[in-house]
């Protein structure tokens, strides 16, 4: 599924301790033409799977990044450099729309709106990713292909909102697209290797979706494993003249 990769690639997946982003990291640790593989999570300790992962493929480094902590996120970016000079596919998969700290919540009316929610799902959904491109710029600048996705969501598009609700995480995911689109841009001219792209998965059996299931038509509810084989099947294909696209896991366009 990374054929149009070189060899020995080195690939970044962060938000990698659980769901889409743990199943990036398996299904790119498979792939022979991935050379390093750095998973970066909020706390690697606590991320089990990670580490039982790491101890069998030395190919596999887990790091330290907090999206919602600038200084964290340019941590991991020096430990990355320091063991790489360059990347050749970043995926952003953290993203919140329930629980946490301060117990975000799928807003079904304007009554339920917090400030602080707001604040903590534009950090993790919308901040973290962008801040993720600042510091680890300097990795993508070299001449081969190169991708930078970021997992958004169908609910972050405003021209197919037909339901309402979800104020905190539909307003962070169509911020993410606004900054995404904005990215690709800017390193259309500065770098232009990189193909920068937004991908919304699908819904995914995973604890971000889980409360919100029962309503989902059948066959539309996917496994980790399929929403990521579906990804980078994408990612493989992806040109240029795809840069700044907003993309749905079947690979049609969605309105932004």
């Amino acid at each position: 599924m990374l054929s149009s990769f070189p060899d020995d690639s080195s690939v970044l997946v962060q938000g990698a301790s659980r769901g889409i982003g743990l199943e990036f990291v398996r299904q790119l640790l498979a792939e022979s033409r991935a050379g390093r593989v750095f998973a970066c999570c909020r706390t690697p300790a606590a991320a089990r799977e990670l580490a039982a992962l790491s101890a069998q493929e030395p190919r596999l480094r887990v790091v330290a990044l907090d999206a919602t902590d600038e200084h964290s996120i340019a941590r991991a970016a020096d430990q990355v450099a320091a063991a790489t000079d360059r990347l050749q596919l970043i995926v952003n998969c953290a993203g919140v729309l329930h629980g946490g700290p301060t117990a975000i919540t799928a807003e079904k009316r304007l009554a339920d709106v917090r400030a602080g929610a707001l604040a903590a799902s534009f950090a993790v959904n919308a901040l973290g990713p962008l801040l993720v491109a600042k510091h680890f710029e300097r990795l993508l600048a070299h001449r081969e292909r190169a991708v930078f996705a970021n997992i958004s969501a169908r609910v972050g598009s405003i021209g197919d909102n037909r339901l309402g609700g979800w104020y905190a995480y539909r307003g962070a995911k169509a911020a993410q697209n606004m900054f995404t689109k904005t990215l690709a841009i800017e390193w259309a001219r500065s770098r232009r290797n990189v193909i920068c792209v937004a991908l919304h998965p699908g819904t995914t059996d995973t604890d971000l979706s889980r409360p919100f299931q029962a309503n989902v038509p059948a066959g539309k509810l996917f496994t980790p494993e399929r929403t990521v084989r579906q990804l980078l099947e994408i990612i493989d294909r992806l040109t240029p003249a795809d840069t700044g696209r907003f993309l749905a896991w079947d690979g049609g366009g969605i309105p932004w």
